[in-house]
């Protein structure tokens, strides 16, 4: 098993075979989980944050949409949120996935779907796979 790191990668949501693929950036150290997308005007694709179980949105400057992720990247619970706001931390949530506001239901990624996430394999190598 890898251990996450910061850099880029894509998420596929769902497994039929044309499931959306997104652009994804990936934060997970300290530094850049807890930057998540403050300071930031959007964002292209979506962020994950790993590992995570809850976030907020003090100093946003957007609505987002938030996905609690299990383990084995089944989506636990899909938040929109608007600048802040505390979210209350999922109990079995392990990452999170963030993107702009309407995002998440244009891709079809709600509660019960399963995501997967691509990484080359010089950045990682996600735990699990």
């Amino acid at each position: 098993m890898g251990k996450w790191r910061d850099g880029s990668g894509t998420l596929t949501v769902g497994t039929d075979p044309g499931a959306p693929r997104v652009p994804l950036r990936v934060a997970a150290s300290y530094r850049a989980r807890t930057q998540g997308l403050l300071g930031v005007d959007g964002v292209d694709g979506a962020l994950l944050i790993t590992p995570c179980g809850g976030v907020h949105t003090f100093r946003m400057r957007f609505t987002i949409d938030v996905a609690y992720l299990d383990r084995k990247f089944g989506v636990l619970a899909v938040r929109t949120m608007r600048p802040g706001r505390l979210g209350l931390p999922r109990l079995r949530a392990r990452h999170v996935v963030e993107a702009e506001a309407g995002a998440m239901e244009r891709w079809g990624l709600r509660p019960g779907t399963r995501v997967r996430v691509s990484v080359p394999a010089t950045e990682a190598s996600p735990p699990g796979r």
